[in-house]
């Protein structure tokens, strides 16, 4: 609890609070220091008073506070009043806590009244004063009620009297006879302090005595000391009882507040529920900030690891060599003796070469230990003041004052949230290696005597994959990476790796120098697992770390078929189309300068799951017969879909249409197709059979069936005919997989 002492000081005097108030700003103050520093202001400011009182200012209302303010958040130190015949231009003082604090311009208490024994033998507060906050420097004019209209802390207060009353003389075993023995536990049953002797002579862990609770002392000591809640009052009505809670003021109120004051419109909850629901909310940040304070200490002991690494054992001004992060390379000793005897062998100018090469290995040694120690000190202070604030919250939330909690819950809450964030990205992570990846080659020619240098014998580190850079669309990945930020290792290329999408094996998909891949024609609903690796002439080095991606889904079970959220995006694809075929529209719609049939596939393939996607007929002239399906990825180009074995189709006409594949023509069927009709192909790999419609009628029976393996959208047409493509398109409503009748099918 010793860290925690500095919450519980006053910014202005330095010492523990004694009757804190709570200003706006959610700081608090003694109220004896709150009169020390008020200010007069002149009576033209008079009429602004009444917009800021010492209760109704939100914690939003700070806009119109500057405005009053009269000293600047960034000044140098000096208030100027300037223009004030009574409030000369002063120096600050600084308070025990470093604090800037402004002396006041009113006639000071005698000693006796600043004790505040009897607060209403205190001379009045004179007229328009003003007071700032010694921590945010925020001004505000108090009103007629002066400082009473601040809330008093009570919280505040009673955390102090028990970490006060916790650092006083250790309690006494009241059972030694003689020179009684500090106490070790209390037993809250019998009321007694025991120190171990007399715990085990006289209160054994056994029989009826069993059922007893034991707890420390100082724990014994609260919960004797621990009185009846005392009722808290409003600070504009004192004769009411705090019972509610404003949500839009997020202050406790009366009901005298609600049915005459400002409260009346506002929303308003109970007391005791808005109490539980802040405690939680408090709670749980501080979990939050206690992993990041455990966190903290871990990283210190690396970092005061890292120092030894530095740092040889038999001084500070030895260079010392590592390979990693606690496994040491060469020792400084070693290191300095080495380049010694190489340097001695050649001769006047590689004793020249030798003072330079040394200079540099101790200036970077003593560039890591500065860097080093700086974190170490900077990361020890945010540590101390973390744990400070953490076991002040602990003890606010033993409180069982409802309003008084939540008079200061906010505030807690903003703080810890505020605190927590400080230990952000990059906070914990050390600013400097520990190694030094400097290697001597002693195999350079006299002639090149002046050019030598420390070179690099050391594989590349594993690189990092950037998380927030990395992701899927469809059926494709997109991965990012990059060197460790402390890595001088130069790096040639990188090797990027992904699996099968099922577990298996890895293999190699890129090889390159960019630091950002794109992976296409992956499989849908699937799991991928890739990893890169970087190279350079000393080798390869380490994997990254693995990242699992996830492709699109585009199939889901029957009962969640109508609810869909994942399916495919795609368009034709103008790399592997036939070169009579004309795109338009963003590669979604085709037609042909040819009288020929011509083959134009989708850009994405499909090998799980279920698919639908639809074609529009934009321009139909002189009947021609344009098939729609599906085809492997070295389907012939140049004639009608369907007539090989790598393509499944439907050609249809103006009045019925046909199925084909591998040149056969199955199941003829009345019905085609004019301008403005759409043909909607369904793929379906859980059944393995495709459907085709028409304006959203089924056209025949199932049109093929086995269906497995890698295919892609494709159609043929020629120049009579133009087409628009559809895609994200959910599964037809008369469709759901398991139901179909395929009785009637034919392959």
């Amino acid at each position: 609890m010793d860290e925690m002492e500095e919450e519980l000081k006053c910014p202005v005097c330095g010492s523990f609070f004694r009757e804190p108030i709570i200003l706006p700003c959610s700081h608090n103050i003694c109220l004896a220091c709150a009169r020390n520093i008020l200010v007069q202001t002149p009576d033209a400011e008079s009429p602004q008073s009444s917009r800021a009182s010492g209760s109704g200012v939100s914690d939003y209302d700070y806009l119109d506070l500057d405005k009053m303010s009269l000293y600047s958040e960034a000044d140098s130190g000096y208030g100027s009043y300037g223009g004030f015949v009574s409030a000369p231009t002063t120096p600050c003082q600084k308070s025990p806590n470093g604090v800037r604090v402004f002396p006041p311009t009113v006639p000071q208490p005698p000693p006796q009244m600043h004790l505040l024994q009897h607060p209403g033998s205190l001379p009045p507060i004179p007229r328009n004063s003003c007071i700032t906050c010694p921590q945010c420097h925020r001004s505000l004019i108090l009103d007629d009620r002066g400082l009473r209209g601040f809330p008093k802390n009570r919280v505040l207060e009673g955390v102090v009297d028990r970490y006060q009353q916790s650092k006083a003389a250790a309690l006494k075993c009241q059972l030694c006879e003689k020179s009684p023995k500090e106490a070790t536990v209390m037993c809250e049953q019998c009321d007694v302090f025991y120190c171990d002797p007399c715990r085990m002579r006289c209160h054994p862990l056994r029989g009826p005595l069993a059922k007893h609770r034991l707890v420390p002392p100082a724990q014994g000591r609260i919960s004797r000391r621990t009185s009846p809640r005392k009722i808290s009052t409003c600070t504009e009505h004192e004769l009411e009882n705090l019972s509610m809670y404003c949500v839009q003021c997020k202050m406790p109120v009366c009901y005298q507040c609600l049915e005459e004051g400002k409260h009346g419109t506002h929303e308003v909850k109970a007391l005791g529920a808005m109490w539980k629901l802040h405690k939680g909310q408090l709670s749980q940040a501080l979990n939050i900030l206690s992993d990041r304070a455990t966190e903290a200490k871990e990283f210190l002991v690396q970092l005061r690891n890292m120092v030894q690494h530095i740092q040889p054992a038999d001084g500070p001004g030895r260079p010392l060599m590592t390979s990693g992060w606690g496994t040491l390379k060469e020792n400084g000793v070693e290191f300095e003796a080495c380049l010694v005897a190489q340097c001695d062998a050649l001769i006047d100018a590689l004793n020249r070469r030798k003072a330079q090469l040394l200079s540099r290995v101790n200036k970077e040694h003593e560039h890591k230990l500065k860097v080093v120690r700086d974190q170490i000190s900077h990361c020890t202070v945010k540590l101390r003041q973390t744990t400070g604030l953490m076991e002040y919250c602990l003890e606010v939330i033993k409180e069982n004052d409802p309003s008084g909690f939540l008079q200061i819950s906010d505030a807690l809450i903003r703080r810890v949230h505020m605190t927590e964030g400080q230990w952000g990205k990059g906070t914990l992570t050390p600013r400097m290696t520990s190694d030094f990846d400097l290697t001597l080659d002693s195999g350079p020619l006299l002639q090149t005597i002046h050019q030598l240098d420390f070179v690099q014998m050391k594989v590349p580190s594993a690189p990092m994959l950037q998380l927030e850079e990395c992701c899927t669309q469809n059926n494709s990945a997109t991965l990012s990476w990059k060197q460790p930020p402390l890595s001088t290792i130069a790096v040639e290329g990188y090797i990027l790796e992904l699996d099968d999408g099922n577990g298996g094996q890895f293999r190699e998909v890129y090889v390159g120098t960019e630091t950002i891949c794109t992976v296409d024609g992956l499989h849908f609903n699937s799991t991928y697992k890739s990893r890169v690796k970087a190279f350079n002439a000393s080798g390869v080095g380490q994997y990254s770390k693995t990242l699992i991606m996830q492709t699109s889904e585009t199939g889901l079970p029957p009962c969640d078929i109508q609810n869909m959220a994942t399916v495919a995006w795609f368009t034709f694809d103008p790399v592997s189309a036939h070169p009579d075929i004309i795109f338009s529209n963003d590669n979604l719609t085709v037609t042909c300068n040819s009288y020929d049939d011509r083959v134009v596939m989708g850009n994405t393939s499909f090998s799980r799951g279920v698919h639908y996607w639809e074609m529009t007929v934009d321009r139909y002239d002189n009947h021609p017969d344009p098939a729609f399906g599906v085809a492997r990825g070295d389907v012939l180009k140049d004639v009608m879909l369907g007539k090989d074995d790598k393509a499944w189709a439907m050609y249809v006409d103006n009045n019925r249409s046909w199925f084909m594949h591998n040149n056969s023509h199955t199941n003829r069927t009345d019905g085609g197709i004019t301008k403005g009709t759409t043909i909607g192909v369904l793929l379906d790999f859980s059944r393995g059979i495709i459907i085709f419609l028409i304006n959203d009628e089924q056209q025949g029976p199932v049109a093929f069936e086995g269906v497995e393996g890698l295919y892609f959208p494709a159609i043929s047409l020629n120049r009579n005919v133009q087409v628009t493509l559809h895609t994200g398109l959910p599964i037809p409503d008369f469709y759901t997989p398991g139901e179909v009748d395929t009785s009637d099918s034919v392959c």
